[in-house]
């Protein structure tokens, strides 16, 4: 089957919004972790700016992951809700392996990093102390934020976030196959369970923090994407962008936050599906946002272990600390690249093998906050 010249913009549209965002999110982690950041900023005001932006603000490009998730979740879930049968145990249960055996790599990437760095550093601030057991399985079983336990990693809990979001969206697509009978994602009424869970997290949970570490303080940011992927296969098309656009302003008036309105433009600019780029730029977001998700995983240890080496080389130098967060953000693209090769795609191809459900993209994650 040929691909459209739509489709193939929406993919580059949807690379390139990936492959932007995991590039602020590793230097919003870099700029946010001392030591190497605490010594740069003595350059000047100019890096001083640079850093504290970063810092401050670096973090909201979460929001672009949250809503690609969901707009990349809605097609493929798509064919599922049109088919007599929905197998929600077995989607729920690929999405999970689909994240955890390349995590749980990154996990043990991390680990070794740490011990290798934390004589180096000057605390536990970064590289916080030996890890045990019961944290380690924590982590594994996408328990660590709902548990309260100690990340071993920048941003892992996106990860448990993005499994509970997904796992939360299939089942109300079950029901609503089940109870209502109806195909949620190809009809508009079919789509109320979504819809009404969506409004309740935007207009209530996500404006308390108590609830950051479940799906429900997300799910109305998520939805925005839902909402686009469905318009962009719907014949009700306008309907659901202006559903999207009506909700997500409603949200911004009644309480303001940042995360929303990032949300709301990345969600709007999915279904327009517009962008223009050059020949060789096109290769670059390409693979940029292909190996997006790796970079999210190992950026951090990779960031460990070159802060213990400046740090133990050249620890009141600005200069050469500067250099030194250049160079592992470089670094850290490179590992991402051989960790996509060697650890994410072979293992995406087992799991395809051993899991046939038919949901088979990539997690649009690659991020996180502090």
């Amino acid at each position: 089957m040929t691909t459209t010249p739509s489709l193939r913009t929406r993919v580059l549209l949807i690379d390139f919004i990936k492959a932007l965002a995991a590039q602020i999110i590793v230097l919003h982690h870099l700029a946010w972790y001392g030591p190497l950041s605490d010594q740069a900023v003595l350059l000047g005001p100019l890096w001083h700016g640079i850093d504290a932006g970063l810092a401050n603000y670096g973090r909201y490009a979460v929001a672009v992951f949250i809503v690609t998730a969901g707009f990349l979740a809605a097609q493929l879930l798509k064919q599922h809700s049109l088919l007599p049968t929905i197998r929600p145990g077995c989607l729920i249960v690929e999405r999970y392996v689909r994240l955890v055996v390349p995590f749980v790599a990154a996990l043990l990437l991390a680990v070794a990093c740490g011990s290798l760095a934390r004589p180096w550093l000057p605390d536990d601030s970064v590289v916080g102390p030996p890890p045990q057991l019961l944290q380690f399985l924590a982590h594994i079983f996408l328990l660590h934020g709902v548990l309260g336990v100690e990340s071993l990693s920048a941003g892992v809990w996106y990860v448990a976030i993005d499994f509970q979001l997904y796992a939360l969206l299939v089942l109300l697509l079950w029901a609503a196959r089940s109870v209502l009978r109806r195909p949620a994602s190809a009809d508009f009424w079919g789509s109320m369970p979504v819809l009404l869970v969506a409004l309740v997290s935007l207009f209530h949970f996500n404006r308390d923090v108590r609830w950051d570490s479940t799906a429900l303080y997300f799910f109305g940011i998520y939805c925005l994407g839902v909402g686009s992927g469905w318009a962009i296969r719907s014949p009700q098309r306008s309907r659901f962008l202006w559903i999207v656009a009506i909700a997500g302003v409603l949200a911004l008036l009644i309480d303001f936050r940042p995360r929303v309105a990032i949300a709301l433009v990345t969600a709007l600019m999915l279904g327009s599906g517009i962008i223009h780029m050059t020949r060789w730029e096109v290769r670059l977001v390409h693979y940029l946002g292909g190996t997006s998700y790796a970079l999210f995983l190992v950026h951090f240890p990779v960031f460990l272990l070159g802060s213990a080496i400046v740090h133990h080389l050249w620890p009141g130098d600005p200069a050469m600390n500067a250099v030194g967060l250049v160079v592992i953000w470089g670094v850290s693209n490179l590992v991402a690249h051989f960790f996509h090769r060697w650890v994410e795609l072979p293992a995406s191809r087992w799991q395809k093998r051993l899991l046939p459900c038919g949901a088979h993209a990539k997690p649009a994650i690659p991020a996180g906050q502090n």
